[in-house]
């Protein structure tokens, strides 16, 4: 029955939420259950003082974790699972994520997980938060992760991303012919009817998308892609309100737009591509212990360069 003796700073980007909600998204391998028996408890503080789990939460206060006990079942376990490991050094890990691995455990997804992988790969990030992971990629979008290895360079690194100091870009391609780039200026939150959806919302969090073309085919685009802000699904979100979901989106794509009059070779092909198209193909940061700027990129993985090569075929052959 091991125990759990950890503090969390809450970003600002927090501030306004309810505890538990915030407890949910910042310690995600336990359930909202479990956090809030552990809150009423007394186990989990709120600047040392004991909170309800509805108080509103602000930036910058801290969360401090003194659980006792934990049950075997509920810990995140070691699991042999392949990564790809793009640079490491005593601070740092950096990480190609294939499209459906899953980032943290949680409902549905307790095992088989990048957090597993890594705490195999690397027994020591047991004594880091959430394994070193500071940020997230959605289950079906592929790329580049940083993992931090120290609990230094964990501090250092979520202090970055609150400051928007990492950089993160990607690759996308999207349905419709985009005349030019552009920024989407947009506030995300909580869909009010499907929770598993984000929407923009006037009450939503701020949330900034910049995208410029890199090429267009007779019905798709292909973007670039660069984050101000790193809002659950905030790509996907922004480019659905820009009526130019991304392709193969399985839940901000709606109805499956097929184009007119092309070979049934490619319809086949966009018919089993089963994932958004999205990718997070570079990273830059500065480095935890020397502040060097440093960047890596990640080329597009086998399905997207594929699915490009149709398209490039289809404009050939119909545009």
């Amino acid at each position: 029955m091991p125990e759990i003796q950890t503090t969390i700073s809450i970003p600002d980007e927090l501030t306004g939420q309810r505890l538990d909600v915030v407890l949910a998204e910042l310690v995600p391998d336990y359930s909202r259950n479990r956090l809030k028996q552990w809150l009423l408890e007394g186990q989990i503080l709120l600047d040392g003082q004991t909170a309800k789990p509805k108080t509103k939460v602000y930036g910058d206060q801290q969360l401090q974790l003194n659980i006792k006990a934990v049950d075997v079942d509920d810990v995140c376990v070691a699991e042999d699972i392949p990564l790809n490991i793009v640079y490491q050094d005593d601070s740092l890990i950096v990480v190609n994520k294939p499209a459906g691995l899953v980032v943290h455990p949680a409902a549905g997804h307790r095992q088989g997980t990048l957090q597993n992988a890594l705490l195999f790969f690397d027994k020591t990030l047991a004594d880091v938060p959430r394994a070193g992971i500071v940020h997230r990629l959605d289950k079906d979008t592929s790329g580049l992760m940083v993992v931090a290895r120290t609990l230094a360079s964990h501090k250092y690194l979520v202090n970055q991303i609150q400051q928007r100091d990492v950089h993160r870009e990607y690759q996308t391609l999207v349905h419709g012919v985009m005349t030019g780039g552009g920024t989407v200026d947009q506030p995300i939150g909580r869909h009010a009817h499907d929770r598993i959806r984000m929407t923009v919302r006037e009450d939503g969090r701020p949330s900034v998308t910049h995208y410029r073309v890199l090429d267009r085919y007779r019905v798709y685009t292909h973007l670039h892609v660069e984050l101000e802000t790193g809002r659950t699904h905030q790509i996907r979100v922004h480019m659905q309100h820009l009526r130019h979901p991304v392709v193969g989106d399985p839940v901000y794509a709606g109805r499956s737009r097929l184009p007119a009059g092309a070979d049934e070779s490619f319809l086949e092909q966009l018919k089993n591509f089963k994932r958004q198209a999205l990718h997070a193909w570079r990273l830059s940061l500065n480095h935890p212990e020397t502040g060097e700027l440093i960047q890596w990129e990640a080329p597009l993985p086998e399905d997207m360069v594929n699915l490009i090569a149709g398209m490039k075929e289809d404009m050939e052959k119909h545009g």
